[in-house]
């Protein structure tokens, strides 16, 4: 059973720090490129981050650009996004993706930056 499971989401405070991680089973996670995407109220899923299967180097949308770290641990299945220097703007539900043969998507864990 293919599984993806956010966590790491909570309240923080507008220049605070959080660390997303994603865990994977159910399929060869190194075969895939991991994403992350995000949806705040009344709008679309955006792209924020993506990762290749064997790459430590990562793509960003404009917006989070030197403030989000994309990385993946092969080894542990299991991707992260360090988010330095959060502002009320990246309030969302934070979903990652796995992209490869098939496409799976996880439940998403809520980033609420508020004061």
């Amino acid at each position: 059973q293919v599984q993806l499971v956010e966590s790491g989401g909570g309240l923080v405070q507008p220049g605070g720090s959080l660390r997303l991680s994603c865990a994977a089973s159910g399929f060869t996670f190194s075969f895939y490129s991991m994403r992350w995407y995000r949806q705040a109220p009344g709008k679309e899923r955006e792209w924020v981050a993506s990762i290749s299967s064997i790459s430590t180097n990562g793509n960003y949308t404009d917006s989070v650009k030197g403030r989000f770290t994309i990385s993946r641990d092969n080894a542990k299945n299991t991707m992260y996004l360090q988010m330095n220097s959060l502002k009320p703007e990246d309030t969302a539900v934070y979903y990652c993706n796995a992209l490869g043969r098939n496409s799976y998507w996880g439940q998403g864990t809520q980033v609420t930056v508020s004061s």
